[in-house]
């Protein structure tokens, strides 16, 4: 290397010069072992960094639950405290970077390794390092947006449902001292299997699909938790409640018939009314346990993560043509058959007045026409079996203009909502141009009748997306990140003139650590100018394991 030899020179001089009796094949072996030895080794760092993690960081130093609680105590501000949080919320989205990832198995492993170093347990480390070894890192076969799903939804399951408890937790003994608090605080959103920008082969049967996957992780979740209650609420007139309470979620988790399953009020019920018994009856043992377990279906009722749906404008609006002409073309009453050569202004008003529902026979021929029909009737769909939260975003990227936004406010409504749209269109502005035409365009929205109306019923809430990746390339890093400080304090200001809580969504390609930053520094500094009720933001990829990939590292950060 040191004379200027390129890689095929050392490698062939290496062969010469040490292994000269291998085959070709033999070498190609050789060097993959190499490889695969380096890989693990990485792995066995990655290992000992999260074992690491809770010595290294201060957990309960500056920034953490703790030391805010403390802070507010000395100053008697606990009620303030109480009251913001009450209010506040921080969701997480998750997207996919299928590149990055380690498959389930090997996650498992790493899991297992970082215990068994915490406590040195040589013989464990060893065995762990054998499967390690022996276990395949990469697919043959590139990975499907199902399988994006799935590998996400490890995280879901043995990460996030553990830490974002215990703060939900801990914000409730703590800071509430032991009240119920009626906002979840915490949750998360999820774009694998939703993102059709992100990902063209997400189809409407993969949305399904995956919103079906993230009940079933969920209720498996329930079910640990409830044998858990079964080995130790062993008490009369209990026991049978409890046991009942396993057999039903199971009888959910396998789809068995209506009767003998468990919706999520039975189930938070049948726990309220159990915690009240270990109250009155049994000294309070184990109400903690019984409390955590409510906790956690407040966090994740029965959809686990907001399934959020995600398609570029420029597609939408081929979309609502080939629609719009289909259904001219079966004589339905929704469009008039000029509707195209209306001016702008009336074909706006037309679509935020256009009411009905399309009838479930109508056969759409065109692809475009049947794919975004079955993409909104599965957001539907999901409602009704998973919870209006399971699903109730349709984010638009790339969003231009007031009309990108009525199109998808009309479709939502006349393909499966009708007159209660439980969903929100959420714009989202990139470019640096879009950001700055953003308040002109949420000016139109706000002063619409009936686009206003469906925002008071949605609670008087407009979430905007801003950023993402591509404000970045169009614009530069500086001048990104500077229109869209300059966008957000324009929405603010635009917001609140119309008394409408603004919810900014920012993609993590965008501002918020572009550059590795720290996040909580860049929300932090955006001052009173810029709404912070809430703070929303994609996570992806490799941030995803190295921010949030274990407990102590996600409930931290």
């Amino acid at each position: 290397f040191d004379n200027h030899e390129d890689p095929t020179t050392i490698v062939n001089t290496f062969f010469k010069k040490y292994q000269a009796r291998r085959s070709a094949q033999s070498q190609i072996n050789l060097l993959f072992r190499f490889i695969q030895y380096i890989e693990r080794q990485v792995v066995l760092f990655d290992a000992v960094e999260d074992a690491a993690f809770p010595v290294v960081n201060n957990m309960e130093g500056i920034g953490t639950l703790r030391s805010l609680k403390e802070n507010a105590q000395a100053e008697n501000k606990i009620e303030l405290l109480q009251e913001y949080l009450e209010a506040f919320k921080v969701r997480i989205v998750l997207t996919a970077h299928p590149t990055q990832f380690y498959p389930g198995t090997v996650l498992g492993i790493i899991t297992d390794l970082a215990e068994a170093i915490k406590v040195d347990n040589l013989t464990e480390i060893r065995s762990l390092l054998g499967q390690l070894g022996k276990t395949p890192f990469f697919k043959d076969k590139k990975p499907t947006p199902y399988d994006e799903a799935v590998n996400l939804i490890w995280y879901l399951k043995n990460v996030f449902y553990h830490s974002f408890g215990d703060i939900y937790d801990y914000v409730q003994t703590n800071i509430f001292e032991e009240k119920e608090i009626d906002n979840s605080i915490v949750n998360i959103g999820f774009w694998p299997g939703g993102d059709r920008d992100g990902n063209p082969f997400v189809t409407p049967q993969i949305t399904l699909n995956v919103a079906r996957k993230l009940k079933e992780s969920i209720i498996k979740n329930y079910i640990k938790d409830v044998k858990y209650l079964r080995r130790r609420l062993t008490f009369k007139g209990i026991r049978e409640r409890i046991i009942d309470l396993n057999h039903r979620l199971h009888n959910t988790l396998l789809h068995k018939d209506h009767s003998t399953r468990i919706s999520l009020v039975e189930f938070r019920q049948e726990l309220y009314d159990i915690r009240d018994v270990l109250i009155n009856e049994h000294q309070s043992l184990f109400v903690d346990k019984v409390t955590t377990l409510i906790n956690r279906t407040t966090l994740f009722g029965y959809h686990f993560a907001s399934l959020d749906i995600r398609q570029d404008s420029r597609v939408h609006d081929a979309m609502f043509r080939v629609l719009v002409k289909e259904l001219i073309e079966n004589k339905t009453e929704f469009f008039p058959e000029d509707f195209f050569d209306y001016s702008l202004d009336k074909q706006l008003k037309h679509l935020s007045e256009i009411k009905g529902l399309i009838a479930e026979d109508i056969e759409f021929k065109d692809e475009m026409a049947i794919n975004i029909v079955e993409t909104i009737r599965a957001m539907k769909t999901i409602q009704d079996k998973n919870g209006e939260i399971a699903c109730n975003r349709y984010i638009i990227s790339n969003n231009q203009t007031t009309m990108n936004v009525l199109q998808l406010f009309a479709m939502l409504k006349i393909i499966a909502f009708g007159d209660n749209l439980t969903a929100d269109v959420v714009p989202l502005f990139e470019t640096v141009t879009d950001l700055e035409a953003s308040p002109a365009v949420m000016e139109e929205l706000y002063t619409n009748p009936n686009y206003r109306k469906h925002l008071v019923e949605r609670g008087n809430k407009q979430t905007i997306m801003l950023g993402f990746s591509d404000g970045t390339k169009d614009g530069g890093y500086l001048m990104a990140n500077w229109a869209i400080f300059k966008a957000k304090e324009r929405l603010t200001a635009l917001s609140r003139k119309y008394d409408i809580d603004v919810i900014f969504f920012d993609g993590r390609g965008g501002p918020p650590a572009r550059g590795g930053g720290k996040t909580h520094q860049f929300y932090a500094s955006l001052g009173p100018t810029i709404e912070d009720k809430e703070i929303q933001l994609t996570i992806q990829g490799q941030t995803i394991s190295s921010n949030f990939g274990t407990i102590d590292s996600s409930q931290y950060n």
